[in-house]
């Protein structure tokens, strides 16, 4: 039996490319900047983190959309092929939420899975709803639960057992820094 963590584990990050500051309608702005070079080694040293630590998860479940990234490098990174992905809506903008964060269809049917050890993979734990939203979920379907994030903010209300880096500030991913092919 995998022991429990009692406190999360960060890596070193590599030197920084960020934080950058912009000026965004006449307002100085401070964000960090991940590359796509950058979250190869992110996600690298993630796995790291949870190999190191001994948990071998069964599965990875990804919080799409930001997290399935994240849960492919790592299931790759740890050789778990079981991976699932879960459709969450919470963010609708930069710092812009809905309500509460809404768990989307198709709702993965966590059947038989009881002795399982599951590490969810997300790619920021910002307020933490959205984790907490997704811990709930499993609850009592799966026999441990874990969380692999890239960053994790100050406010998370969710303290993630194995996370890349901290930070305050505003992320920009490679994956959704640029505008949308189709509008």
């Amino acid at each position: 039996m995998s022991r429990r963590i009692t406190k999360a584990r960060s890596a070193t990050p590599i030197p920084s490319e960020s934080p950058r500051r912009f000026t965004i309608g006449g307002v100085d702005v401070e964000r960090e900047i991940l590359s796509w070079e950058r979250f190869g080694v992110a996600a690298r040293a993630l796995a790291q983190l949870v190999h190191d630590d001994g948990y071998q998860p069964d599965l990875v479940l990804s919080i799409a959309r930001g997290g399935m990234l994240v849960g492919a490098a790592l299931g790759y990174a740890l050789s778990v092929k079981n991976t699932w992905t879960m459709n969450v809506e919470f963010y609708t903008g930069i710092d812009e939420r809905l309500d509460v964060p809404m768990i989307l269809p198709p709702v993965p049917e966590l059947i038989d899975l009881d002795s399982a050890r599951m590490l969810i993979a997300d790619d920021v734990a910002d307020t933490g709803e959205t984790l907490a939203l997704v811990k709930e979920f499993c609850a009592g379907k799966v026999a441990e639960v874990r969380c692999a994030v890239l960053y994790e903010k100050p406010r998370t209300i969710v303290p993630c057992e194995y996370v890349w880096t901290r930070t305050d500030l505003w992320i920009d991913f490679p994956w959704s820094a640029g505008a949308a092919v189709i509008a």
